[in-house]
């Protein structure tokens, strides 16, 4: 069984997540560490756990979730992972740093590239990968049945959506990815979003005044 562990960093408090194994062996998923003093708690963090990061799995590529990416793959030289839909997006993000006041010390190079449809194998146990873009052309979630859990990204928030006025995002494609590959999981299915609480399938069907 897969576990999860989530922080919230930078100025726009986003979620950046670990998936261990019993093994030890991990995935990170959208660092977003973008002080120093984020990035040595989330170091600490793996090493009093004493976890093996096996990997970097983005849902998206966003400024806030690549922040700490490449200070990540220079630690423990891991791999970079992004759907390639999503290529764009990365590629802009030192404009879109500039953007904000912020500063980014290179755009992540992406390693590979997660096609959607083909499930990722941590050990023994295997994340189903959804193609779900709207927010952004090449947003994926990684839904992990056994769990009872999928990771969203920026598509799907409690009591909202993600986002479409950035450039490569689209409202009536991310409605459609929402009902058309998240809504069709049970509705127990806890809700790991990018940003805030987390929510259930079955409450934001019920209750998300964009979607009832």
């Amino acid at each position: 069984m897969l576990n999860v562990h989530f922080f919230t960093f930078n100025a726009f408090s986003e979620n950046t997540y670990i998936i261990s194994d019993h093994k030890k062996d991990c995935w990170i998923v959208d660092p977003g560490m973008y002080e120093q003093r984020e990035t040595d708690e989330f170091i600490s963090f793996i090493e009093k756990q004493q976890l093996r990061p096996r990997g970097i799995i983005n849902t998206h590529a966003h400024l806030d979730h690549i922040f700490g990416v490449n200070a990540l793959k220079e630690r423990y030289n891991i791999p970079f992972g992004i759907h390639r839909q999503e290529l764009p997006v990365l590629q802009r993000g030192a404009d879109t740093a500039a953007m904000f006041g912020m500063q980014l010390s290179g755009v992540p190079v992406a390693d590979n590239y997660i096609p959607h449809g083909i499930p990722l194998q941590l050990g023994d146990d295997t994340i189903e990968v959804l193609l779900t873009p709207g927010h952004s052309p090449g947003s994926i979630s990684f839904y992990y049945a056994p769990g009872n859990w999928v990771i969203a990204g920026d598509v799907l928030f409690n009591g909202s959506i993600g986002r479409t006025d950035l450039p490569g995002g689209n409202f009536d494609t991310l409605i459609s990815s929402i009902r058309t590959q998240l809504f069709p999981l049970p509705d127990g299915t806890v809700v790991l979003s990018g940003h805030g609480p987390a929510t259930t399938i079955g409450d934001e069907k019920a209750d998300n005044p964009f979607l009832s």
